[in-house]
């Protein structure tokens, strides 16, 4: 199945006249929409998950549960629909911590932090996407280095932010 995207401009205004196809090219001057969202147990502890072996960056840990807003989708929308997906955690209650621009892969996040009492070893993996998953504390968090972490994006979120 096709996945379609939302055709965005840089400040995150939808271009009603373009519609994105995950693996074609983006266009100069569109981009796409991803919901990344920081889970953190009401512990202080943060949820990290391991991407499957197959996926670019195999193996890696991500501070984030995430990915594309599919075509008709708002970010939030994006968000809870993920955070599901590649948790099973079901929140609505989700608090939008930042927006990143990323030129180069024609990309526009929507950073996210979802702070939740679900009950840690009902975390749920998404077949071919989460290998994984474990919770860590503030300071192991903060002592990964970019060797362990896909991305250290949501991790300087968490230093800029203190969260």
């Amino acid at each position: 199945m096709v996945e379609m995207w939302d055709a965005y401009d840089r400040q995150f205004n939808k271009i009603e006249t373009a519609t994105l196809v995950r693996g074609k090219t983006v266009p100069d001057g569109m981009y796409h929409l991803v919901c990344e969202i920081i889970v953190k147990h009401n512990d202080g502890t943060y949820l990290l998950m391991q991407r499957d072996f197959e996926k670019h960056l195999g193996g890696m840990w991500e501070l984030t549960a995430g990915g594309s807003a599919l075509k008709g989708e708002t970010p939030m929308e994006c968000a809870v629909r993920e955070l599901r997906e590649e948790t099973g955690i079901v929140s609505c209650n989700l608090q939008e911590l930042k927006r990143i621009i990323h030129d180069g892969h024609h990309s526009l996040y929507v950073e996210y932090l979802c702070i939740t009492d679900w009950d840690k070893d009902a975390v749920t993996l998404q077949d071919g996407e989460t290998v994984d998953y474990k919770w860590v504390d503030k300071t192991a968090l903060l002592e990964m280095g970019t060797d362990a972490l896909a991305s250290s994006r949501a991790l300087e979120i968490v230093k800029e932010l203190n969260i």
